[in-house]
């Protein structure tokens, strides 16, 4: 066992496997009210998000927001936001969690583009610091303290 993953067990963080995607992205599998689905993870968006056409997928209950997003290509696109979720990565659970939801058709034609898998949304930075989220690029692992 390296170094690294001996201090962050101590430490109580869970390890969570990436994949990488053809378009240099890790993916990552998580459970958003129950329901199973594949994101992104992003270190530079700041909000998590799913694609809008997911709300009935993922149990969601919207309302219309203020926030513009903007990704891969578009901007200014209206947004929805869903608050009170459960989501689960790994042995890491949050509840109360917020998500913006968005149009992915961008995001998705991108990857589509490079050969890559579609994406049901995509963890963003809002996540990986509540979860004090530490990457191992070398191993492909997400590190997310369950304090």
């Amino acid at each position: 066992m390296s170094s690294l993953k001996k201090l962050l067990k101590k430490k109580k963080y869970t390890q969570i496997p990436l994949s990488l995607t053809a378009t240099n992205h890790f993916e990552i599998k998580a459970t958003l009210n129950g329901v199973s689905g594949k994101f992104i993870l992003d270190t530079g968006a700041s909000n998590t998000c799913v694609g809008i056409d997911k709300i009935e997928h993922f149990k969601l209950t919207s309302k219309d927001s203020k926030i513009k997003a903007a990704g891969a290509g578009a901007i200014d696109m209206e947004t929805q936001i869903s608050t009170k979720n459960k989501l689960s990565i790994g042995d890491w659970k949050m509840k109360k969690i917020k998500i913006v939801l968005f149009d992915l058709v961008h995001v998705n034609e991108a990857l589509t583009q490079h050969k890559a898998e579609t994406v049901d949304g995509i963890i963003g930075a809002d996540i990986l610091l509540k979860g004090n989220a530490i990457i191992d690029y070398k191993t492909k692992k997400l590190y997310l303290n369950i304090k």
